[in-house]
């Protein structure tokens, strides 16, 4: 039977709205208000974990839950994934692993942080290259996670990667997955930052009134040009799967596909437009491609943008690229 590492992340670094989950909690305790420290939280793991826990320990599977708190914490526990000794000397996964990784996670953030580390894990420098590397991808086929939504599914547009794939999230569903289940292999997007991406990106900047603000920036697929970085733009969408693929009412990605083994990307572009009364219109051409690796160029100072939910500033080039079915789920 497997051992099952049903990981939750305590810091607060990766979750939107300054807590890892619902009110700020981290791991299902008090909220910030009560003036709790959340190392004093987050020692009792929150009742999914639990849950899951439990229907993992009644299929005979042996548990360990674990509260990481930094980077070095998620390090200890993918390290239990690491497969033999290689010739040259690289650490790679072991694909006949009977540890079982179950990321807990309040979004997708958090499910982004620890990827992120699994790819420092594993992907080996350029430089030592093996023949056994795919020749599309810069890192070996990661280790399958569970992942255990620790918040409700949203409703409308604004789901969480869980809900965009189907992934079940009653934590007994979540168990059965895990031990009976089959990988379901995903791609992956790497960025020149040093991070991943997971969902997608979504560049741009609103009012205090949540109108747009018009910023400009060279953006690339292939080298096929979708802005010159001279004329305005409301929005870039850089996508992996679906989560960016609208703006309000406007369809930014069309059809995005998280194992198609492309990036895709769109650009919002106001056009300024007049009826035959002269009056001026402006409406929004969206301009897509889709390839193999995308690159942004601000013009701009400072660029703001979500990517899988978390807070940036981007204020020079960045570079997406496709790791084809790099990552796994656990699907029933």
């Amino acid at each position: 039977m497997y051992d099952v590492v049903l990981l939750t992340l305590g810091s607060e670094r990766d979750a939107p709205g300054g807590g890892c989950g619902s009110g700020g909690a981290c791991c299902g305790g008090e909220s910030e208000a009560s003036g709790e420290r959340p190392e004093e939280r987050c020692e009792t793991p929150r009742v999914p974990v639990l849950a899951c826990a439990d229907a993992l320990t009644a299929r005979g599977a042996r548990v360990e839950t674990v509260t990481a708190r930094s980077d070095a914490e998620i390090d200890e526990v993918l390290a239990r994934l690491d497969g033999p000794a290689r010739a040259d000397g690289l650490t790679w996964p072991d694909p006949d692993s009977k540890t079982r990784l179950v990321v807990a996670a309040a979004s997708d953030g958090q499910l982004r942080a620890v990827l992120r580390r699994l790819v420092r894990r594993y992907a080996p420098p350029p430089s030592r290259r093996p023949a056994d590397l795919p020749g599309n991808r810069t890192v070996p086929d990661l280790p399958p996670v569970g992942v255990l939504p620790l918040d409700p599914a949203r409703s409308g547009t604004a789901r969480d990667l869980a809900a965009q794939l189907g992934l079940p999230r009653d934590p007994a569903a979540v168990a059965a997955a895990v031990l009976d289940g089959t990988p379901r292999r995903l791609d992956l997007l790497r960025n020149d930052g040093g991070s991943v991406t997971l969902d997608g990106a979504l560049l741009g900047a609103a009012d205090d009134a949540g109108r747009p603000l018009h910023w400009r920036a060279r953006v690339e697929v292939d080298g096929k040009l979708l802005s010159t970085g001279e004329e305005p733009l409301m929005a870039c969408a850089i996508g992996n799967a679906g989560g960016y693929a609208s703006l309000g009412d406007v369809a930014l990605l069309a059809d995005p596909d998280p194992s198609d083994g492309r990036v895709q990307v769109a650009v919002a572009v106001p056009v300024v437009t007049r009826s035959a009364l002269g009056r001026k219109r402006v409406r929004l051409e969206v301009r897509r491609a889709r390839g193999r690796a995308a690159a942004v160029v601000p013009r701009d100072e400072k660029v703001p943008f979500l990517d899988d939910g978390v807070e940036g500033e981007l204020s020079r080039k960045r570079s997406w690229w496709a790791e084809p079915g790099a990552w796994a789920v656990w699907t029933a």
